[in-house]
């Protein structure tokens, strides 16, 4: 089975929805904003979760290089356009925000973003 897994980032903390490939929600958790709680998150739902789709901001690149060597496929996208879809969204919580992006990643309507390297940014 294919998922899609949307992450929706706060400082401190991040709501994770999965969802299926018919759009069903199948796993919503709530955990810490580090890449090992959010790749043991989604490890103990299911092996088969493979990709992980988040906005960018300012954590983009802690969280992109840490589930990477985790061993997902992080897909960064655009936030602009990401916030202009979430805003159709009657009640703006951060768990319907994360089950909107794996929504977006599941339909594949966004645009993706490159995270720089962490040489780039030391530069």
């Amino acid at each position: 089975m294919t998922y899609f897994t949307g992450i929706d980032v706060s400082l401190r903390s991040v709501s994770i929805c999965i969802v299926d490939e018919h759009g069903e929600v199948c796993h919503e958790a709530k955990t810490a904003a580090q890449p090992a709680a959010i790749a043991q998150c989604l490890s103990s739902f299911s092996a088969d979760v493979k990709s992980v789709g988040l906005e960018a901001g300012t954590l983009t690149q802690f969280l992109a290089y840490g589930l990477q060597a985790a061993g997902f496929e992080v897909i960064c996208m655009e936030a602009r356009q990401v916030k202009n879809t979430l805003a159709a969204m009657r009640n703006k919580t951060d768990r319907n925000d994360a089950r909107g992006i794996a929504q977006i990643l599941r339909t594949g309507w966004y645009s993706r973003v490159h995270v720089k390297s962490m040489h780039s940014h030391r530069v």
